[in-house]
């Protein structure tokens, strides 16, 4: 009888162990993220661990509205972060960087493509991304800016993402292309950049969400500690993206000469 309940007992003991380790195994797991596209070269830089799902930023709105499991969300542009906020599908979204466009060329550039005001020369074959995909509508913005709307009659093609207009112009499929200053980063052996006037510039903002339905939103929400943190703008900084300007030191008070007191 001792030794049935000896066996009982190490029996139940071995059970809580392994329901114990298959718990701290499903707590470290990496989190999923939904990423634009423009991150994908940075984030693994970051977390090497966690999951991710790179697309236009639309897509993967719509993803999550449907009840895709993702764990964090990263837009290009908040609009599309404040709209699942307000939904109530994520928690509080939360700055991550500034990004600026260029224009990308072949390196070759066979069209002689010197500024962003030659897109509008007959025959130029242009790539954009469509109006839906962040990237797509801070074209548009330029253009606007600039006044040269008139150069979308040489679209060719409309991408899903800002990776399909790099390919493209990378493939030599097209003249010219207008991307995030980060991508024509990360593929500059196949690309030149020419450059867009500051002033013609839309404010693009990142910003980053955890999943209300996250199945981890601790893990999740220590992801978005990373990437915002000192290291992660460090590595997001390397790749080109973009950071308010830290505030100046404060003025150090002038100290007055201490008054001296003569005796009478």
């Amino acid at each position: 009888m001792r030794t049935i309940r000896v066996t009982l007992v190490a029996t139940a003991a071995a059970s809580v162990l392994l329901a114990g380790s298959l718990d701290t195994a499903a707590a470290s797991d990496p989190p999923t993220v939904f990423a634009a596209a423009s991150l994908t070269e940075v984030f693994p830089k970051i977390d090497s661990r966690a999951r991710y799902s790179f697309a236009g930023s639309n897509t993967l709105t719509l993803q999550i509205r449907q009840g895709a499991p993702a764990d964090v969300f990263a837009s290009a542009a908040p609009n599309f972060t404040q709209e699942l906020y307000r939904a109530g599908l994520v928690e509080k979204p939360v700055f991550l960087a500034f990004n600026r466009l260029a224009v990308i060329v072949p390196r070759s550039n066979p069209a002689g493509i010197r500024s962003v005001y030659d897109l509008q020369r007959d025959g130029i074959k242009l790539v954009v991304a469509n109006a839906r995909v962040p990237v797509g509508a801070y074209t548009r913005t330029v253009f606007r800016n600039l006044g040269i709307t008139p150069a979308l009659r040489n679209v060719v093609s409309q991408e899903s993402d800002v990776k399909g207009v790099v390919g493209k112009v990378a493939l030599g499929e097209a003249d010219a292309g207008v991307v995030y200053v980060t991508d024509a980063r990360a593929a500059a052996s196949q690309l030149t950049q020419v450059a867009i006037p500051v002033f013609a510039q839309p404010k693009v903002r990142y910003e980053i969400a955890v999943v209300r339905a996250s199945a981890d939103r601790a893990a999740a929400r220590a992801f978005v500690a990373k990437v915002t943190g000192r290291a992660g703008r460090r590595a997001m900084a390397a790749a080109g993206f973009r950071f308010p300007a830290p505030p100046p030191p404060p003025k150090a008070k002038k100290k007055r000469p201490a008054e001296v007191v003569r005796g009478f």
